[in-house]
């Protein structure tokens, strides 16, 4: 692929990505929610239950900022706190599956059926290249994001220093 092929495919890119965090912005918004809390139930919704230090591992947020998104949540009745069965410290959070559906699903309705045609509307050969696309460019997303995380530890010199 020629160098003004793949810049053409960059800008394709970024532009797909500024266009899905308007539109995501946009479903928050009318669902009363920020963009960022209406992405992080998503997650919820994805994973299923889990601690608020496994959501904080798995959004980046720090515990305190990952607090105040569980009582946004549950003052709206998207989650639930739950102590662990073993151990009453650990706090679980549980997404009321229903609940967000019955929020979001409305909004994201006509989005989904034109990007169901879209995508049907390629060949079997073509939506197995944008599959392999995602799946690649999502490995190497969560990868930059683990390493921007955590970071390799600085080599020291031989000397010590």
């Amino acid at each position: 692929m020629e160098t003004g092929d793949i810049t053409i495919l960059r800008k394709l890119s970024q532009h797909f990505a500024f266009s899905s965090i308007q539109m995501h912005e946009a479903v928050a918004r009318k669902a009363g929610l920020s963009g960022t809390d209406h992405k992080y139930l998503g997650f919820l919704i994805q994973k299923g239950q889990m601690t608020a230090g496994e959501l904080s591992a798995l959004t980046g947020l720090t515990t305190g900022a990952v607090t105040g998104l569980i009582d946004r949540f549950e003052k709206r009745k998207l989650v639930k706190r739950r102590f662990a069965e073993n151990d009453r410290r650990k706090v679980i959070i549980e997404p009321v599956t229903q609940k967000i559906q019955q929020l979001l699903e409305p909004l994201y309705r006509e989005f989904r059926q034109e990007s169901t045609a879209l995508l049907a509307s390629f060949s079997e050969a073509e939506q197995q290249v944008i599959a392999t696309y995602f799946e690649k460019a999502i490995a190497l997303m969560e990868s930059t994001t683990q390493s921007l995380h955590h970071p390799p530890a600085k080599k020291q010199k031989a000397d010590g220093k």
